[in-house]
């Protein structure tokens, strides 16, 4: 997955210095490329809730981002400014029973939800992933919601996806943690530190269709996908609402 941010063209500077859009990346392509991997766990019995799965999804980048090994001088830190120099690529894929022990014993961290649970690992090479999760299955990374979803509480960052886009599970969870670092990016160190203070709660909605054109036409962060996978190049998929991001609309 690899995702374009629209201040690239409205000219609205990003806050966070490690941004990789605070100045034009032209050779952003030509870079070695890196992909995030994340693994959901999906049992055969009692999977988790999509819409639980995709808010997991996006808080696990958010904890690799702030992790200290990602920071500094830290073990991962170089990967990850490796992959933020060149397209940001994420990949979800499942495992389940001896596959999950296998991806839990391999450098990472493991992000719960109300019944969820992701494992964001460093970024890697492209072509480079670790055997333990080579082999795991990206299709059929389908989840639902058994009750209606509710409305996200009110002044907590929600992340809303595009209602006229079909996405699988595996799919909107990427797109659904881009959004969550785009937001991340824009936001001063004040208000990074009070979103990691509260263990970066979010909420992942479907955007109503009435409101679709405003959100994506509001100056906040866009997700636009490369079109790798399942969608149209170009295609806005997310927008990050964050509270902080729109009071400076």
């Amino acid at each position: 997955m690899s995702s374009q941010h629209t201040n690239e063209t409205t000219g609205v500077p990003a806050v966070g210095a490690d941004s990789p859009f605070r100045q034009e990346h032209v050779l952003r392509d030509e870079a070695p490329q890196f992909v995030l991997p994340l693994v959901v766990r999906i049992e055969k019995t009692g999977p988790p809730a999509r819409t639980d799965a995709l808010e997991t999804a996006a808080r696990a980048v958010l904890v690799l981002l702030t992790d200290e090994r990602a920071q500094g001088e830290g073990e991962w830190a170089q990967a990850v400014r490796d992959w933020q120099d060149a397209r940001i690529r994420k990949v979800v894929r499942r495992a389940r029973g001896a596959e999950w022990r296998k991806a839990g014993t391999l450098p990472g961290v493991t992000v719960h939800g109300e019944a969820s649970e992701v494992r964001v690992f460093p970024p890697v090479p492209l072509d480079g992933w670790p055997k333990e999760l080579a082999k795991l299955q990206v299709s059929g990374t389908d989840l639902d919601d058994p009750e209606p979803v509710a409305p996200a509480e009110p002044g907590l960052p929600v992340l809303w996806l595009n209602p006229d886009l079909g996405m699988s599970a595996g799919k909107a969870m990427a797109q659904a943690g881009h959004a969550a670092q785009l937001a991340w990016w824009e936001l001063t160190a004040a208000e990074r530190a009070l979103w990691r203070a509260c263990g970066f709660r979010l909420a992942v909605r479907t955007a109503p269709r009435e409101r679709w054109a405003e959100l994506s036409g509001s100056g906040l962060p866009v997700v636009r996908d490369a079109g790798f996978t399942e969608i149209a190049p170009g295609s806005c998929t997310v927008v990050s609402d964050h509270p902080a991001l729109r009071a400076r609309l």
